[in-house]
């Protein structure tokens, strides 16, 4: 049903909530994971336009998702990695239709209200922009 999922990765602890329900969603269903982090800096915003070299926060991402992506490949999955630049929900929806995904899953941090309008619900603004189906995980929220 589900032969790739990506993995909206924050670079943060609601990641390991999150991928403990596609690894185990993965394992059951023979699917591959694409991990994805959208690095939204200044200098990743401004990359391409300006020409810039990558910042030290972008290294490190890149480097995150690799250590990830490794850790999951020892445990048998299958699994790719991809830093983007940008507006996460907007990057999020554009990869995974590049990628062909089946299913995108993301962490909630479960703002109310005014935390959505102060913050921005990436999920919200995903959800919106995309039919492909999401499987999303309340951040601290183990998996049964």
């Amino acid at each position: 049903m589900y032969r790739k999922i990506l993995v909206a990765l924050e670079n943060g602890p609601a990641d390991d909530t999150l991928i403990p329900h596609v690894t185990a969603l993965a394992r059951e269903l023979g699917s591959a994971l694409h991990l994805l982090h959208v690095a939204d800096g200044w200098a990743a915003r401004n990359y391409e336009q300006l020409k810039l070299a990558e910042s030290d926060e972008m290294k490190a991402d890149r480097a995150y998702l690799d250590s990830r992506a490794a850790a999951l490949r020892d445990r048998g999955l299958q699994a790719t990695t991809e830093l983007a630049l940008g507006n996460p929900p907007t990057e999020i929806v554009k990869v995974a239709l590049a990628a062909q995904c089946d299913l995108i899953a993301l962490a909630s941090h479960g703002h109310k209200l005014l935390g959505d309008l102060m913050h921005g619900s990436t999920i919200d603004k995903v959800r919106h922009e995309t039919s492909i189906p999401m499987l999303v995980v309340r951040a601290g929220r183990a998996p049964h």
